[in-house]
């Protein structure tokens, strides 16, 4: 799989990530931070949430010291589903029930044990069929929206 990983800022814990992604075999294209020196928050998560759109990448993960600013900016996007996960459960839930394509975590909150788990997590679990009638209903919901501008 690709993955576009971005982070406000580089830390311990998002080059951690990274080589994790690559052990498991995913190809990562590197954004914000991690790719240059400076990242407002609100580009990083648009930066992501593109390369998307774009079908550079499959998925993304995103980081930064909350992960609410990197979650709120993402969803912003027209067709991203992005997910603030803390534990290898809320993992397991986003990905069967609401069908994400933008794993986020908190810089402040989450170790590299924790991470390690939330990728087995992510990565392990798939979409519940059945909720397929909620996420057309996201759909909806943002075409819906976006007609009001």
């Amino acid at each position: 799989m690709r993955i576009a990983v971005g982070s406000d800022e580089r830390t311990r814990l998002t080059d951690f990530v990274v080589e994790e992604l690559k052990k498991r075999g995913h190809v990562v294209k590197l954004c914000g931070a991690l790719a240059r020196d400076v990242a407002p928050w609100p580009d990083v998560a648009v930066e992501v949430a593109e390369s998307i759109l774009k079908g550079e990448v499959d998925e993304g993960v995103l980081f930064c010291w909350t992960g609410t600013g990197v979650t709120i900016a993402a969803n912003k996007v027209p067709g991203i589903r992005a997910a603030l996960c803390s534990s290898g459960e809320i993992a397991k839930g986003a990905r069967k029930w609401n069908k994400p394509n933008i794993l986020v975590m908190s810089l402040s909150e989450t170790t590299e044990e924790k991470a390690k788990e939330i990728l087995d997590a992510w990565f392990s679990t798939t979409f519940d069929p059945s909720e397929e009638e909620n996420i057309r209903k996201l759909e909806e919901m943002e075409k819906r929206f976006l007609k009001r501008e």
